[in-house]
């Protein structure tokens, strides 16, 4: 009589642990497949972000290349290597050294040097693999960069 209820205890313990699993892999699916995502969205963030250097690198060389905005967009596009939907958009601006505002002309500035800076804008569509609920069918993340122009 002990045996019997013996491998009935077993039998409940095993139908037990059955159950558990059967709650537990919907719910580590979906983790597993919300932290892709999540890793999808840093990879593209950070692709931007290094496509807005890039082209801001390319415009910082010299004062020649400030004002090569195609070069600079050039720059960053070659660095995305295939985002969806990517969009760069290249500017450069100046600044007096007192911080008063300039527009690049050499009468600016009296008492103080012209700063010249180059500014690369970048975005890209982020399209889950997944609908979520509640979440966009699409999102756009943008990068920036801005880097001075040594004279």
């Amino acid at each position: 009589m002990a045996a019997l209820r013996n491998n009935d205890r077993r039998g409940y313990l095993r139908a037990q642990s059955c159950a558990e699993l059967a709650f537990s892999i919907p719910l580590l699916i979906v983790l597993f497949v919300a932290v892709i995502e999540a890793g999808r969205v840093c990879l593209i963030a950070l692709s931007l972000s290094s496509a807005a250097r890039a082209g801001v690198q390319y415009g910082a060389q010299n004062l020649t290349t400030v004002s090569d905005s195609a070069g600079m967009r050039n720059a960053a596009t070659a660095d995305a290597a295939g985002l969806a939907g990517f969009v760069a958009a290249a500017s450069h601006y100046c600044k007096c050294s007192d911080g008063s505002t300039s527009t690049c002309l050499s009468t600016d500035c009296a008492g103080s040097h012209r700063l010249t800076y180059v500014q690369v804008n970048t975005s890209a569509t982020y399209t889950p693999c997944i609908s979520w609920p509640g979440m966009p069918l699409a999102m756009t993340l943008t990068g920036q960069a801005i880097m001075r122009v040594s004279q």
